[in-house]
């Protein structure tokens, strides 16, 4: 009896060693909360090679090959301490600027690095947050921005504009009804009042008929007062409604139609010269991209875009990544029709012979 005590207390111990260990080698994964667990796995996924597993400069494996100024270092308790929860979510959802711009430069809420991409149009809000509590843990800090608070906001301004929506909807109809059948009894009243009337000749007739024809084409449509009402009361629901279901629903775009990519041979240029510059300066593809032996290593080489790649398909795809591949690491990073075009013009220039050698994966 008394050895197999022993045995157990032993075997307690182990465990709680093992424990122990597992806890620290894995960021006491184990004692995480639901968002922050959810945080460490979309950290992994979109974050890890660029920043490292710790957050650690020279950590992941594409720091290395990063353009100055490299991922900060976010296991620094000092330095992120002064940043708030706020401003680290803002830093992750921007929308991407032109960091050749003085006045984007001198802003200083906007995070100007242009390799440091927005998952503004990728993950959902909760998301975004989940990854600012992770990396709050990283520099032994915590989340405290009420992130449930926020969602019961959302939902309560969600809702009463839903509301209002309903009720001047409802306002609109019956108005809308009311000017119909008003409309209907006048045109009933006058048809009567035509066939009573006696005309006195046929030229009177047309004479008539023109000036009525003229008086239609003057007219302008008048919208009724609930009408105007309901467009802004629509347009304020549509706003609470998108809001609401960002918060918990990744963003997400119709497919992207084939574009018509044709470029008249003058312009063509300068819309490759203005590409050149949206990949480096605003949307920082050589953060994640390689260009000959300069560039991140997280995508392909893209020396041989021109060659290996389809106009079509590049411009869909840094249009809507995800509508391409689901879970692919690319971000969609928010670029309009014109940004596209140009980037994708700007890739088809890129045609470096074949190397002799095969490129290396990434390890």
């Amino acid at each position: 009896m008394k050895g197999e005590q022993g045995m157990q207390r032993v075997l307690s111990r182990v465990a709680v060693v093992v424990v122990a260990v597992f806890a620290v080698t894995s960021g006491c994964a184990l004692f995480e909360d639901e968002r922050t667990a959810k945080g460490r796995k979309l950290y992994r996924h979109y974050c890890m090679h660029c920043h490292g597993e710790s957050g650690q400069q020279q950590e992941g494996f594409n720091w290395e090959r990063m353009p100055d100024p490299r991922p900060r270092d976010l296991s620094e308790s000092e330095a992120m301490s002064t940043f708030s929860d706020e401003e680290i979510f803002n830093t992750i959802s921007r929308d991407m600027r032109d960091t050749t711009l003085q006045e984007v430069l001198d802003d200083e809420n906007y995070f100007a690095v242009s390799t440091m991409p927005t998952f503004k149009y990728t993950l959902s809000e909760e998301e975004l947050w989940a990854v600012v509590g992770y990396v709050r843990t990283l520099h032994g800090g915590s989340l405290t921005f009420d992130v449930e608070g926020r969602k019961a906001e959302l939902e309560s301004r969600f809702k009463a504009a839903e509301t209002a929506h309903d009720q001047a909807k409802q306002a609109m109809d019956e108005a809308l009804a009311k000017q119909e059948a008003e409309e209907a009894a006048r045109a009933e009243a006058e048809e009567e009042a035509e066939e009573e009337a006696e005309e006195d000749d046929e030229d009177m007739d047309m004479e008539d008929d023109e000036d009525a024809d003229l008086e239609e084409e003057d007219e302008e449509e008048i919208l009724l007062p609930e009408e105007e009402a309901y467009e802004k009361v629509a347009e304020q629901f549509e706003a609470a409604k998108a809001a609401w279901e960002n918060f918990s629903k990744r963003p997400r775009m119709t497919q992207i139609a084939r574009p018509d990519l044709t470029v008249e041979e003058t312009e063509k240029a300068v819309l490759e010269e203005k590409g050149k510059s949206l990949y480096f300066n605003k949307y920082g593809c050589n953060g994640c991209h390689s260009i000959g032996d300069v560039g991140g290593l997280v995508g392909p080489a893209l020396d041989r875009a021109g060659f290996r790649l389809n106009d079509t398909w590049v411009y869909r795809w840094v249009r809507y990544p995800q509508g391409m591949k689901k879970h692919t690491r690319m971000p969609n990073l928010g670029l309009d029709d014109p940004d596209a075009r140009a980037v994708t013009a700007y890739l088809d220039t890129l045609r470096a012979p074949k190397p002799d050698k095969p490129i290396p994966l990434p390890e």
